[in-house]
């Protein structure tokens, strides 16, 4: 059975750059779960507030176990939605961690509004990626950035 790592956490926590370097080590395919996003059409309405799109989870997750079940190689899946996957089909989340000011930066400069900025800290400070990761029952690894 192909191997998946999936690295979650919020929004600026370093998941891309330590997704590449991780999947070029173990010699894994890097999965960009934006680009898959993208490529599918799962993103549903926009949220002018926030700037942001909102994204069918469900249809994603679909895709992914489509896209695991095919795939002949290991997988390194980057983003903050990966850990939703069932662990049917993960053998590890990696939960990426960010010291808040060092995120707050980081969040401020991609241009992102204040209540976007609120949010995300919140998400942090509040574990979220990591507590919906070991609700769904997954191993987790946590990594600061």
């Amino acid at each position: 059975m192909v191997k998946v790592i999936c690295v979650s956490g919020c929004v600026c926590c370093g998941k891309t750059k330590y997704s590449k370097k991780l999947a070029k080590e173990k010699n894994y395919e890097y999965i960009d779960l934006n680009k898959v996003i993208d490529d599918n059409k799962l993103k549903d309405k926009y949220d002018k507030k926030r700037k942001t799109w909102e994204v069918d989870v469900s249809k994603l997750k679909k895709v992914l176990v489509k896209l695991i079940k095919n795939s002949k190689k290991n997988l390194v899946i980057d983003g903050h939605l990966s850990h939703y996957l069932s662990p049917k089909y993960v053998t590890k989340v990696i939960i990426m961690k960010c010291e808040l000011k060092k995120l707050k930066k980081r969040l401020e400069k991609r241009g992102y509004n204040k209540l976007k900025i609120r949010e995300n800290l919140d998400a942090e400070i509040f574990d979220v990626c990591y507590e919906e990761a070991k609700e769904l029952g997954h191993k987790v690894e946590v990594i600061e950035s």
